[in-house]
């Protein structure tokens, strides 16, 4: 697995495949962020945003948004295999100065934030299996941690719900077996 944008481009990045991870494909990755960067449907520009990644993983989100010149990048990830294969990721590439990084399950990382950050971009991907994101979703809508113009990316299984009722959905693309939701919170 490699970078596929920016100033890292095309260096490698240490990755897992666990039943509980699945890193993003490098062309659903590339399509993801040509649809953030072209797109008249979004006000938020990855150079200088500020993202938050919740179930990380090994990082591949958010890495790809430090090389694309983000401000920082706030992961949050519980599992301790994806956290240590994280932390080298992070390492390797010299990123450690620009990221904070929560070991912790998402409604605890929720209870401990303080209300005054906010984010440009939410990235939330979690087990295709696990559908007690919407609950954090609603509480992130609760806390406002989000900028005005901002943008939530969602990763789900293409066979899965409709999100429209959860968040204000712009986009949906598939591919093959899994789905990008592209919306906006209120």
């Amino acid at each position: 697995m490699r970078i596929i944008g920016g100033y890292l481009k095309g260096k490698k990045i240490s990755f897992i495949k666990t039943l509980s991870t699945r890193p993003l494909r490098d062309f659903v990755k590339e399509s993801l962020f040509n649809i953030i960067h072209h797109s008249n449907f979004f006000k938020v520009n990855i150079k200088n945003s500020v993202i938050l990644d919740l179930y990380s993983g090994i990082g591949s989100f958010g890495i790809e948004c430090l090389s694309r010149e983000a401000k920082s990048v706030t992961f949050v990830e519980k599992n301790s295999q994806a956290l240590e294969i994280l932390r080298e990721n992070l390492k390797k590439l010299s990123l450690e100065k620009k990221v904070f990084l929560y070991p912790y399950e998402i409604k605890k990382f929720l209870s401990k934030i303080n209300s005054k950050q906010k984010f440009d971009i939410i990235f939330v991907d979690p087990p295709f299996a696990k559908n007690e994101f919407k609950e954090e979703i609603e509480l992130i809508k609760k806390l406002k941690i989000f900028k005005k113009d901002h943008l939530i990316i969602i990763h789900r299984e293409s066979e899965q719900e409709e999100l429209n009722k959860l968040i204000n959905v712009k986009l949906t693309k598939e591919y093959g077996r899994s789905k990008i939701i592209f919306g906006t919170l209120s």
